[in-house]
């Protein structure tokens, strides 16, 4: 039990026994100014204040235990009501059984020293506490549902800051100075040796960077607008790469209308050169596959493995993408998709699935 739960347990065995304790006052108090100071009235008195505090808060660990407070409104309300007038009925029997031998053995007085138990003062005691147990439950249920309401409320604030915050991380990500100076290092140097390619080069790089700029929008994208971006990037790439980035593709045609989180596949690609193809001498060949499977889209990188698998820099792009998928840091998968990045021999490989 967290520290949160156990402070919210006390603060309700305190609560209700302030309750009781008042309930308990107000009815000795009206019980003496109608009918005197019998000593019998007070003890059914505090039998049923008893017998309030004790079944309250046996309903209260019916209902979280079994989950009540997570059903609908019309099952929710049977159970509460089945509990209402079990309790109720529990409770006047237990005031019966105390009431009536201490009567008997004159340990307490009456008017008439006698107590009616005829079935209408029995109906009428029991409707009497039931009304009260029901009272109760109303409160307690409606204060519950504005305290969940609330928690809901502040998780999913709490969820979309950390989107928010995730994807602030990917755009710096992708507006890595380093990609910029090389991308303008290598535009300089192209504007004299080959004008051409560094037109071409101008409107890949601001296709890349207008996109990393826009991509905030949070809406899902199609495979084919997402290539689009990534042949951009990989284009300024191989400018600053050359030899050493080789490219193979693998994409099903009939998956580029599939849809999939903004960024998806380019942080992969990113992350496949950035972690695969730039630390190696040599390079290295990136091969992206793409292919929709009933209905589920499936995207894989995979790239040279790095010397170190677990090596800094692949936690943003992972998160973002669990972000997006509404997977918890904690899971590998959704109902939603899956992500899996795994080393196989020397090649690291990323799997995303994403259902339809």
């Amino acid at each position: 039990m967290n520290t949160r739960q156990a402070a919210r347990n006390s603060g309700f065995w305190w609560a209700n026994a302030g309750l009781w304790a008042g309930y308990l006052g107000v009815s000795i108090g009206m019980g003496i100014a109608y009918r005197g100071p019998w000593s019998g009235g007070t003890l059914i008195y505090v039998m049923v204040a008893l017998g309030l505090f004790a079944g309250t808060a046996l309903i209260r660990h019916w209902a979280l235990g079994h989950a009540w407070l997570q059903r609908d409104l019309l099952g929710l309300t049977w159970r509460m009501a089945l509990a209402v007038v079990g309790v109720a009925a529990a409770i006047q029997l237990l005031t019966a059984a105390v009431l009536l031998p201490a009567l008997a053995w004159d340990w307490v007085a009456l008017p008439g020293q006698r107590a009616y138990y005829r079935p209408v003062d029995t109906f009428n005691y029991w409707l009497s506490t039931a009304i009260v147990l029901s009272v109760w439950c109303a409160l307690w249920t409606g204060r519950r549902a504005l305290h969940r309401a609330r928690d809901s409320e502040m998780a999913h604030l709490r969820a979309e800051a950390q989107r928010a915050t995730l994807e602030h991380q990917a755009l710096r990500a992708r507006l890595n100075p380093h990609f910029v100076f090389n991308a303008l290092n290598n535009l300089r140097a192209l504007i004299n040796e080959d004008p051409a390619r560094a037109r071409d080069m101008v409107t890949h790089l601001s296709s890349t960077l207008r996109h990393a700029l826009v991509h905030t929008d949070g809406d899902w994208v199609t495979v084919a607008e997402e290539w689009r971006v990534v042949q951009d990037y990989l284009a300024v790439e191989a400018i600053h790469y050359e030899d050493r980035l080789r490219v193979r593709t693998d994409i099903d045609p009939d998956a580029l209308r599939a849809r999939l989180p903004p960024m998806a596949l380019q942080l992969l690609v990113e992350n496949a050169i950035k972690h695969g193809i730039a630390v190696h001498a040599g390079g290295g060949e990136l091969t992206i596959r793409v292919r929709r499977e009933g209905g589920w889209l499936r995207v894989e990188v995979d790239n040279p493995a790095p010397h170190e698998a677990g090596s800094e820099g692949h936690g943003i792009g992972l998160a973002y993408l669990r972000a997006q998928l509404g997977i918890d840091a904690a899971a590998s998968s959704l109902d939603r998709g899956t992500f899996l990045l795994e080393r196989q021999g020397e090649r690291m490989l990323a799997r995303l699935e994403v259902q339809q």
